[in-house]
């Protein structure tokens, strides 16, 4: 069921109708809104007029080498970047407000270096706004589900989860213990049992800990919450 006050989309609407004009749109999502640990990470990709792939699925729908050849398929045809807050600024801001600063990041980031002007700007579900930028004159479209209807969402999707894995896995290098390559920094069973036996680490969201590590948790579950 389509939730309030979104519109109905069609499969890539806003592609479509962009690439019938020469034109190009952005897409953008995030990586890391569950977790307990690590930063928030957003990309926003750009695809070439008439350019698509089944690859660009959305990114909880694929696994690792799934992922590792869209990311390459990306890398070699599309125009992207990273916006990243850390833990701390997700503590002092709350998630929501995190999440909106990471994505203009990413978008001004991008739109800074890429040669072509979108005509539109695709969000999953956020209502981001760039009205204090030089782009507040694009359009920004949000709607539910974006990385299934939208192949610029799902790519971004991909270039955050594919990022903010990476991440993890060279954190967990660097504070081990926690089994950050494993988890990634979600509110699984053995995270919060390494919560339970070290303590936070500097890496935690202190404001998502909570009384989460005498939580069950369902592991699934959490790596839903991309």
């Amino acid at each position: 069921m389509r939730k309030k006050n979104f519109p109905f989309i069609y499969k890539n609407q806003y592609e479509t109708a962009s690439w019938a004009e020469g034109a190009v749109v952005c897409g953008i999502d995030e990586v890391g809104r569950g977790c307990l640990a690590g930063p928030l990470v957003t990309a926003a990709v750009i695809l070439p007029v008439n350019k698509k792939s089944p690859m660009l699925k959305d990114s909880k729908l694929t696994n690792l080498q799934e992922r590792q050849e869209a990311f390459r398929w990306i890398q070699r045809h599309c125009w992207f970047s990273i916006g990243l807050v850390h833990n701390r600024l997700v503590d002092h801001y709350n998630i929501y407000q995190a999440t909106l600063i990471s994505m203009k990041k990413a978008l001004i980031a991008l739109l800074a270096t890429c040669p072509l002007r979108p005509n539109a700007i695709l969000v999953d579900a956020m209502p981001l706004s760039v009205q204090d930028t030089p782009y507040k004159d694009i359009p920004i479209h949000a709607f539910c589900q974006g990385e299934r209807k939208s192949s610029s969402i799902a790519a971004a999707s991909i270039v955050a989860k594919i990022t903010r894995d990476l991440i993890m896995d060279r954190l967990d290098l660097i504070i081990p213990g926690y089994h950050f390559d494993a988890h990634k920094g979600y509110a699984t069973k053995a995270h919060k049992q390494a919560l339970g036996a070290l303590s936070a680490s500097v890496l935690h969201r202190t404001s998502f800990l909570g009384n989460t590590i005498l939580q069950e948790s369902d592991d699934e579950y959490q790596q839903t919450l991309c």
